[in-house]
């Protein structure tokens, strides 16, 4: 069984897989409290399910493109059980998780969207760097930040583990803390061989959720 906050259909708002149109499945959960966490509602509560249930909910969206999210999805063990079922059906499907679990048994066909957590999330001093020995180029790294001092920080994991060497990195900023045109110009004044995103979905609905 695994607790579920909701399950929807949307378009996908960050990755490479922008602008996807995707099934989300929120578990619930998560051992983190990043200080510009925007999923709060997502760390209790939520609805029993099985994975068969699961999986008849997202089949019924008839759409290829499943995201496992949360909360943080692995800290629930069953996620593992939930992924290998998804990928058994046919889905293409991606993890978000927060980077500070074991993604070593994670299912190999999963993207694994990995967050790097900065100083000002409150939560660096918990960031897993054995994953990083684990990634391939079908998953990817997120650094979101909230100010110069995380972006000094992101810049120097980056050159330190030659982050870009192992899969896309990307650079987003925090809404409401770092100007995304600031984080912007950064990148294009140090060269750096990362991806700028937004949250597109904030952008285009204005809201919390990416509904």
């Amino acid at each position: 069984m695994l607790r579920v906050t909701e399950i929807f259909h949307s378009l996908q708002g960050e990755s490479t897989r922008v602008g996807l149109p995707t099934v989300f499945v929120r578990l619930t959960g998560c051992p983190l409290r990043c200080v510009w966490c925007d999923t709060e509602y997502a760390f209790a509560g939520g609805e029993a399910m099985t994975v068969a249930d699961i999986l008849a909910r997202v089949a019924a969206f008839d759409c290829p493109t499943v995201c496992v999210t949360g909360g943080e999805p692995l800290a629930q063990k069953a996620c593992l059980d939930l992924l290998a079922a998804l990928c058994d059906a046919g889905f293409s499907v991606s993890l978000e998780t927060g980077g500070t679990l074991d993604i070593a048994a994670v299912d190999p066909r999963v993207s694994r969207i990995v967050d790097l957590k900065a100083p000002d999330s409150g939560e660096c001093a918990k960031v897993r760097w054995e994953n990083l020995a684990l990634l391939t180029p079908r998953d990817e790294l997120k650094l979101v930040l909230a100010s110069e001092n995380d972006y000094a920080w992101a810049c120097e994991q980056l050159r330190a583990h030659r982050l870009d060497a192992l899969c896309p990195v990307l650079f987003s900023p925090v809404q409401g803390s770092l100007a995304p045109a600031q984080l912007a110009e950064w990148i294009l004044r140090d060269r750096l061989p990362v991806r700028f995103q937004l949250q597109m979905h904030k952008l285009l609905w204005g809201s919390e959720r990416a509904r």
